[in-house]
C-alpha cells in the first residue's frame, strides 16, 4: 500500500512533485503558506493540514519545497513546526536547495525526535518536475535513502546519493553554478549573434547539434526564440543560489572568479526589477550593454 507522503511547499516546482505523487498513488498531505496550491491539490485529491506540525502528526514520509534557508529552519523547527508534530521513525526528506550547513543543523535537531532526514535538492527546472524527471541529490544514510528510493523515482529520473546528509546540498551547489555560468554564456554569444545579424533560430540548432549544445540551450529554446522570459526557475531565487555558492566557497577557501561575475550580473537583473523573470533572462541585461535589446 502506498505511504501517506506530507508534501509543504507548493510553488513552480513543488505544486508539480506533488501533483506526481498523487498520480503515482500516494496519500497526500498538503501544506503551503499560499492558499490557491492548497485548493488546487486538494481538488486532485490530497488532503490539507494548517500547519507543518499537523502534516508531520498525519504522515510517515515527509518532503518540504521551500525557498531558502531560513524557510526550511522555521519549517522544521519553527513553533508549529515539523519537530513538534514528528513521531519517532519518520522519513524527513528537504528538497529544496539551501546551505548544507543548515540542512546538517536541522538533521542534528530531527534527530532528537526520532526523525530521519535526507538533503535532496533538485535540478531540471519546472518542465523536469511536471514530467517527473528531475535530477534527484541526496545526502544522507543508505537505508534511509533506500526506503524512500520509490518515492524519489516517482519524481525523478536520475537519483544519486552522494554520501551524508548535506551532501546532497554540496552537489545542487555545484549545479547550480554551471546553469548560471551556462545561461550567461548562451546570453553572450546570442547578443553577440544578435548584432551580427544571424538568424536565432539557425543558430540555436546549430549550435545545439555540436560540443556548445547543453540542457540549457535544449530547454531554454523557446524563452530565447519568443524573447518571453516567463519564470521556469525565477532570477531571484538563482541569486539566492550564488549567494549561498559564494558563502560556501569562502568557507571552503574556493575561489570562484566566474561565479562571482554572475552573481553580480544576476544582481544587476534584479535591480533592475527582472527579478521574477526566468533565469535565462540574464540576455535581457547583456542585449542593453550590447544596444540589442530593441
Amino acid at each position: 500500500m502506498a505511504q501517506v507522503i506530507g508534501f509543504i511547499g507548493l510553488g513552480i516546482m513543488g505544486r508539480p512533485m506533488a501533483k506526481n505523487l498523487l498520480k503515482a498513488g500516494h496519500a497526500l498531505v498538503v501544506h503551503d503558506r499560499n492558499r490557491a496550491p492548497v485548493d488546487e491539490l486538494a481538488k486532485a485529491g490530497a488532503r490539507t493540514a494548517a500547519s507543518p506540525r499537523e502534516v508531520a502528526r498525519e504522515c510517515e514520509v515527509l518532503i518540504t519545497m521551500l525557498p531558502n534557508s531560513p524557510d526550511v529552519e522555521l519549517v522544521a523547527l519553527g513553533p508549529d513546526g515539523i519537530v513538534e508534530g514528528a513521531r519517532a521513525g519518520l522519513v524527513y526528506a528537504d528538497m529544496s536547495t539551501i546551505s548544507p550547513i543548515v540542512s546538517q543543523k536541522v538533521g542534528r535537531a530531527l534527530a532528537a525526535k526520532g526523525v530521519r532526514m535526507l538533503d535532496a535538492p533538485v535540478s531540471g527546472g519546472e518542465k523536469g518536475a511536471i514530467d517527473g524527471v528531475l535530477s534527484i541529490m541526496v545526502g544522507g544514510e543508505p537505508d534511509v535513502f533506500d526506503a524512500i528510493l520509490p518515492i524519489f523515482q516517482v519524481m525523478g529520473k536520475t537519483i544519486t546519493r552522494l554520501g551524508p546528509l548535506g551532501f546532497g546540498g554540496f552537489t545542487k551547489l555545484a549545479n547550480q553554478i554551471i546553469v548560471a555560468v551556462n545561461l550567461t554564456a548562451l546570453g553572450e554569444a546570442l547578443t553577440l549573434a544578435k548584432k551580427a545579424g544571424l538568424d536565432r533560430e539557425l543558430l540555436l540548432t546549430a549550435l545545439g547539434g555540436g560540443l556548445a549544445g547543453s540542457k540549457c540551450l535544449e530547454q531554454k529554446r523557446a524563452n530565447y526564440l519568443a524573447g518571453s522570459y516567463a519564470p521556469g526557475f525565477k532570477i531571484d531565487l538563482h541569486y539566492k543560489d550564488l549567494g549561498l555558492i559564494m558563502e560556501t566557497a569562502r568557507e571552503l577557501g574556493v575561489p570562484l572568479p566566474t561565479t562571482a561575475v554572475v552573481q553580480e550580473l544576476f544582481s544587476a537583473l534584479r535591480v533592475k526589477g527582472r527579478g521574477g523573470l526566468d533565469h535565462s533572462a540574464v540576455i535581457t541585461l547583456l542585449e542593453d550593454l550590447a544596444g540589442a535589446s530593441a
